[in-house]
């Protein structure tokens, strides 16, 4: 069991990142078979949103409402300020990610610096990725929409 620096660090990202898979198990099972008890059985036993937040989104019927128990939450409340227009959670997500993996950067002496570069490196892949599929698809004008600034 790692303590001190590494599981202060790894603690904040290892939770948002749960939070964040139970934000799209609920997404993505709307409008499917899948039952609110199958759903809160798929979600973690950890996380900000745990217990009271998840509960919330096993009940979720619609998109809108999982906005709201994001919005509602007292971590996540500004999450969503950065994308005023259009939510595109999926981006707003990879951009805390990427801010938490930075984060963990300023501090010395912890393992949680692998995570963090691992994490990093797959962003830059999925930026990449999205580079070729504009330039392939002659959409050069939106490589701007889903690259995300490591550093």
């Amino acid at each position: 069991m790692l303590g001190g620096l590494t599981a202060t660090v790894m603690k904040e990202i290892l939770y948002f990142e749960a939070d964040r898979r139970a934000i799209n198990i609920t997404i993505n099972s709307i409008g499917t078979e899948l039952s609110r008890d199958d759903r809160r059985r798929l979600f973690s036993d950890f996380g900000h949103l745990h217990p009271e937040g998840q509960r919330d989104l096993a009940i979720c019927s619609d998109f809108e409402q999982v906005i709201s128990v994001i919005v509602n939450n007292s971590i996540y409340p500004n999450i969503l300020q950065k994308s005023s227009e259009e939510i595109n959670l999926d981006k707003v997500f990879y951009e805390t990610e990427v801010m938490k993996c930075r984060y963990m950067f300023t501090h010395q002496f912890h393992y949680g610096i692998f995570y963090a570069y691992l994490k990093l490196r797959e962003q830059e892949v999925r930026n990449l990725m999205w580079l070729s599929e504009c330039i392939s698809q002659d959409q050069k004008y939106r490589i701007v929409d889903g690259v995300i600034s490591i550093f």
